[in-house]
């Protein structure tokens, strides 16, 4: 008997969801290679080729009606790894919202006359049961708090596992945590880390440095990139729940607190010739033994589209085997995948939750 595939719907064909689609099928196009950035080529049953793609939403009048294996070259997009192969899966029309910045606007040029959200809503549940969706990817640009609540309810309604990318907090928002539990629905989030990215490397040199006794004064992460992403986060008004997601994502690694004033991190600045690279510059200060006063820096260039979509796939897998089990509400493993769970915990324990949870030993709620 065939294994079951993982249907999977796209709440946004951005940049995100171009390097999550074109790297499995990078590796679907050479199997020779060894796959890396999962945790594990197996996660429980499923294999990173069991999932499938089968709905998908978006603003972008270049993007709705089309198939999915074009939608996901179309402008803004910058990932052009690989070809994917032919889909009959057709981009549908989402509800704007709060989804779209005033700095993205003319990038993203959603439609001109955009359907009203509750006659949206319906059509969207449609095409949800119409394909058997049953885990939802929210890939909603940063500051998109109506839109991702929108789509949270529309996850509750049709019982799809509910993944939330972005620093939008809905499974660290007691009610929402609350509401999902009592549906039954698994929940994933929020803000997704990257494999090697900005905030994991600040939070492993910030407890490095707490544990070897030190005591750090200040610190700052500043990140700047040239994808459509850095480019909505020019709107300030847009990015306070993410520089609270990845500041709490550090400080929870130290004992002891930090002045607000001591502490910056956030993103930066856009700088369009990067694309999707994204440069992220990091400094600690703090002092030794004696109060003798020490610094380090660090300097991280990433491709920022590769750095999140193995940890979506793991996310992806994990919410599947939470479906098979029919356990809902929050999944704990978030606090291995998630910038802002609502309970944070170290790495090295966050690891061994999802071991856990893979392996079925105490992979219940946790408190």
């Amino acid at each position: 008997m065939p294994k079951k595939l993982i249907k999977v719907g796209i709440v946004g064909v951005g940049n995100c969801f171009a390097g999550l689609a074109q790297g499995i099928e990078f590796y679907r196009q050479n199997p020779a290679k060894k796959v890396i950035g999962l945790m594990h080529r197996q996660v429980g049953p499923y294999d990173f080729k069991d999932i499938e793609f089968v709905s998908a939403f978006d603003v972008g009048a270049n993007k709705i009606g089309r198939t999915l294996d074009k939608a996901v070259y179309a402008e803004p997009n910058l990932v052009n790894w690989v070809k994917l192969g032919p889909s009959k899966i057709r981009v549908r029309e989402a509800p704007i919202l709060d989804g779209v910045g005033i700095y993205v606007l003319n990038k993203i040029k959603p439609l001109k006359k955009s359907t009203a959200p509750e006659k949206l809503r319906e059509k969207i549940i449609k095409e949800i049961k119409n394909t058997d969706t049953e885990i939802l990817v929210n890939y909603l640009p940063v500051g998109s708090q109506k839109a991702t609540e929108f789509w949270a309810e529309v996850a509750l309604e049709t019982k799809c596992a509910f993944i939330n990318c972005i620093p939008v907090f809905i499974a660290s928002n007691p009610g929402w945590e609350k509401r999902f539990k009592e549906a039954g629905v698994p929940i994933i989030g929020d803000d997704i880390k990257g494999q090697i990215g900005a905030t994991i490397v600040h939070r492993v040199l910030a407890r490095l440095c707490d544990e070897r006794g030190s005591v750090i004064d200040k610190t700052y992460q500043l990140n700047v990139g040239g994808n459509t992403d850095f480019l909505n986060m020019r709107e300030m008004e847009r990015l306070k729940s993410k520089k609270i997601s990845k500041t709490q994502s550090v400080i929870s690694q130290i004992k002891k607190d930090i002045k607000a004033d001591r502490i910056y991190i956030g993103p930066s600045d856009f700088i369009p010739f990067l694309g999707n690279t994204k440069l992220a510059f990091i400094r600690v200060e703090g002092r030794m033994f004696a109060e003798i006063p020490y610094s380090l820096e660090l300097r991280l260039e990433v491709d920022d589209k590769a750095n999140s979509a193995g940890i979506v796939i793991d996310a992806i897998r994990l919410a599947r085997l939470a479906l098979d089990r029919k356990q809902g509400g929050y999944l704990e493993v978030s606090s291995y995948l998630m910038k802002h769970p609502p309970r944070q915990k170290t790495d090295d324990e966050a690891r061994q939750i999802v071991e856990d949870f893979i392996r079925k030993k105490n992979y219940g709620q946790s408190i």
